[in-house]
């Protein structure tokens, strides 16, 4: 019995190494670094002190773009549910046999390099762009339109990345929603409204509460839609960390902020699972 109860350890050994490597050493080393110093030389320091950390809060301007990260992420997540929770229940409701085609055109986009989709914003948003060509050549504007650099554009670059994970978790869940149920609500005299109020919805609420933490985690720590298509005052946390490691060196200030964004999302991830459960989740991922 002993040497059974390592089989699926040594089965899982691959995996579980790769993840060890390629995710806990690195956010060990991130974890360390933000404990070091940063001499006025440019080198770093080994120490353990806090510094990093208490410097983050000592200047609203790090709060300031953590809260507005938050508040981009709720946005984003509150449009992603909206625009996300018709389709999916359209293609719950189908009963074409093209349905898989209809799921693999949601699935379309993941084919296209995500800059590549980032970047075309421009062209449809910019002075030049579509928009602005079409009004300018109606004569619906005497002059272009500032679509561009500002969270309005961060936010259609945010959607077009992250709708589809919405519809699939929502899809997921309405999927495994017996219709008999529905049939049952309407021989009892319900309406349409009265039974997706009273059935279909609150069925479906584990496939959106798991959609609303997939966008805003992943929202959270996105940085090419602000990079590419916000202006100055729209960075989000991801940047100024990118900014702090990559364009100033500062590792120890960059780890230190990217830890506080790692514990926050920890916290929601944690808060999610304790009372809602992360299986949906990763259900709806490996749909």
């Amino acid at each position: 019995m002993q040497n059974k109860s390592w089989k699926p350890w040594a089965m899982m050994a691959p995996s579980l190494s790769a993840v060890f490597l390629l995710l806990v050493i690195p956010v060990c080393f991130i974890v360390v670094y933000s404990f070091w110093l940063r001499a006025p030389t440019g080198a770093d320091i080994p120490a353990f002190q806090f510094g990093n950390y208490a410097k983050f809060f000592e200047d609203f301007f790090y709060p300031s773009i953590l809260i507005r990260t938050i508040r981009v992420a709720l946005e984003t997540v509150a449009l992603c549910l909206v625009m996300g929770y018709i389709p999916a229940y359209f293609f719950y409701r189908s009963e074409t046999r093209h349905k898989s085609l209809l799921l693999l055109l949601i699935m379309l986009p993941f084919w296209i390099s995500f800059i590549i989709r980032t970047l075309s914003w421009i062209n449809i948003l910019g002075e030049t762009g579509l928009i602005n060509h079409l009004l300018l050549k109606f004569g619906i504007l005497n002059e272009p339109l500032s679509l561009l650099y500002n969270e309005g554009a961060v936010l259609l670059g945010l959607i077009q990345y992250l709708l589809p994970f919405m519809i699939l978790n929502v899809y997921v869940s309405l999927e495994g929603i017996d219709k008999s149920l529905l049939e049952a609500a309407r021989s009892l005299g319900c309406t349409e409204w009265q039974a997706f109020r009273e059935v279909t919805l609150p069925l479906s609420l584990p496939g959106v509460s798991a959609g609303c933490l997939l966008v805003f985690v992943l929202t959270a720590g996105t940085y090419l839609p602000p990079m590419i298509l916000g202006g100055p005052g729209n960075d989000m946390i991801a940047n100024l960390i990118f900014k702090r490691v990559i364009g100033t060196l500062d590792w120890p200030f960059g780890s230190a902020i990217s830890v506080l964004l790692l514990a926050l999302l920890g916290v929601i991830v944690f808060t999610y699972n304790r009372y809602l459960g992360i299986n949906q989740v990763f259900k709806s991922l490996s749909s």
